[in-house]
């Protein structure tokens, strides 16, 4: 009976990187009331009235203010939402993304 042998092999793993996060960005403008700012945060973006509130007025103090982090495509797709719902309402608000450093 003829013998068989095994020789080890070596399995490489690939290095899974986690995917590159990116900040929600709340841009001030002058004409959208703050409580319809405050309304989008919450509906869009799932903050409560107090976090809304702080992300709101820091917004208004500083002139933008990171709402929120996420994978690329969440990250857009939930600026795009909350951007279109202001236009939607005829204000000029605006989200922007931009990668986490």
């Amino acid at each position: 009976m003829p013998q068989t042998t095994t020789v080890p092999g070596t399995v490489t793993k690939p290095k899974v990187e986690r995917p590159r996060r990116y900040k929600v960005i709340l841009l001030n403008d002058d004409y959208t009331p703050r409580e319809f700012v405050v309304l989008v945060l919450r509906a869009v973006f799932r903050l409560n009235d107090d976090q809304a509130q702080v992300v709101m007025v820091t917004a208004h103090q500083k002139g933008a203010c990171v709402v929120a982090v996420f994978p690329k495509d969440v990250a857009e797709t939930k600026a795009s939402e909350a951007t279109d719902l202001a236009k939607a309402e005829g204000y000029p608000l605006l989200f922007s993304t931009e990668p986490e450093e």
